[in-house]
């Protein structure tokens, strides 16, 4: 079974910071069991040096561990046994510690808290990461608006040459779906909530744990378990929400418009530097194997390649969770775990790699200005229609010949360039 985040044939997934990588996941499963020793210890139920032991064998708070970390290859066989890494990675755990500090890990749980929790914290990890490498493509995108912002050019609506509008007012309109997703991103992942519900959701077993070991309040301790819980790993509170997947698919449908807006971008890039069109040439530098002339746009493709897979995965989550049953569901929730992980991937390496492509944007000026009169006269008929149209008397081709001039007939472009560069126009 390969744990290589890289993937051959998926040149997104992955990245430096090992984003949805096996690895990551599995550090993660350790990081929501030594929370919950954390959690039991912060309510008074747990000795406090048990909490310490784990923290200190298994890491917390970006420090490693004594006990290095779980071999993933291993907790990822041990699914096709189990149906879960969860019982084979608190096995490990267990045979580090002692058993006063064993018997802590894992209490109460069932493997359901364990695995969504821990995506929730990959996912909400990965959302961050990406939100600040956006932050960069629209600072770049912001730039090439403002210096586009009276560039004339010629529109294009389906396919065909329509009327004149400007460079920065085609930027500007990245530049908001960018930030509309970039904002919704933000919002799932500080929404991003801990599992903490036990074998039916209902704690009973937090709160049998906490009679037995003399809580004055059972009930409360099982309840401030669960906030305690959500603290230790910066997640959002709440109730058990074991087969309720709004939080998957919320994170998901996040993801899946992060990667609609670079998409777009990259599909109106593949069209703008067509040779044949050539208004933005991108610093790719992507080469042919029979070709030597050829440069191909990789970035574009990639994002583009992206943006083809994104919907289907987030078409996944959403049937899981149509299809969760009971107080745990039998397929369907398991059908979620891989394709969250690639989504959180995908996403992030779109924004990584739309950073370079933003950042390498230039404006061939030349050639949008050529295209612009390559549309001609037509360009500007709407505008002709609506003055002859409007005039009770006959317009003469002296009256007219003004209204030929795209650089006239611009609308609100300076100032919908303005709204989107100042975020005054709202997502």
């Amino acid at each position: 079974m390969s744990t290589d985040p890289a993937r051959l044939l998926s040149p997104l997934t992955g990245g430096p910071a090992g984003i949805g990588s096996d690895a990551e996941v599995a550090a993660a499963l350790v990081e929501a069991e030594v929370a919950l020793v954390r959690a039991w210890a912060g309510i008074g139920i747990a000795p406090p040096a048990v909490a310490d032991e784990v923290s200190a064998v298994f890491g917390w708070a970006g420090a490693a561990g004594s006990a290095g970390r779980p071999d993933a290859g291993s907790l990822g066989a041990s699914v096709a046994s189990h149906g879960t890494p969860v019982i084979e990675l608190v096995a490990w755990m267990r045979s580090i510690v002692g058993d006063e500090t064993g018997r802590w890990i894992h209490r109460g749980a069932t493997s359901q808290d364990i695995i969504d929790s821990a995506l929730m914290v990959t996912s909400a990890r990965a959302a961050r990461g990406a939100s600040g490498l956006l932050d960069q493509v629209l600072e770049a995108l912001t730039a090439l608006a403002v210096r586009e912002r009276d560039t004339p050019a010629i529109a294009r609506t389906l396919t065909q040459h329509a009327v004149p509008t400007t460079v920065g007012v085609r930027v500007a309109g990245w530049v908001r779906g960018i930030r509309r997703a970039q904002q919704r991103l933000d919002a799932s992942a500080a929404a991003a909530p801990a599992q903490l519900g036990g074998a039916a959701g209902t704690l009973a077993s937090f709160v049998e744990i906490a009679r037995v070991e003399g809580a004055a309040s059972p009930a409360d301790a099982a309840t401030s378990l669960q906030s305690a819980f959500a603290g230790e790993l910066g997640l959002a509170p709440s109730p058990a929400w074991h087969t309720m997947r709004a939080p998957v698919t919320e994170l998901g449908d996040a993801f899946v418009q992060v990667i609609d807006s670079l998409a777009h971008l990259a599909a109106d890039l593949s069209v703008l530097g067509r040779p044949e069109i050539g208004e933005m040439v991108t610093a790719d530098n992507g080469r042919s194997s029979a070709m030597p002339h050829k440069r191909n746009p990789t970035s574009v493709v990639a994002l583009r390649a992206a943006g083809l897979r994104a919907p289907f995965l987030g078409a996944t989550l959403h049937a899981a969770a149509a299809s969760a049953t009971d107080e745990r569901a039998d397929g369907p929730w398991q059908a979620e775990w891989p394709t969250l992980q690639e989504l959180a991937a995908l996403t992030y390496g779109a924004a990584e790699r739309a950073v370079d492509l933003a950042r390498g944007l230039n404006v061939d000026r030349e050639r949008v200005a050529a295209n612009l009169a390559l549309a001609g006269d037509a360009a500007l008929s709407e505008r002709v229609a609506i003055v002859r149209g409007s005039s009770s008397t006959g317009v003469s081709a002296r009256d007219l010949s003004p209204l030929h001039d795209p650089a006239g007939y611009l609308g609100l472009a300076g100032d919908i360039v303005d709204d989107a560069v100042e975020g005054a126009d709202g997502p």
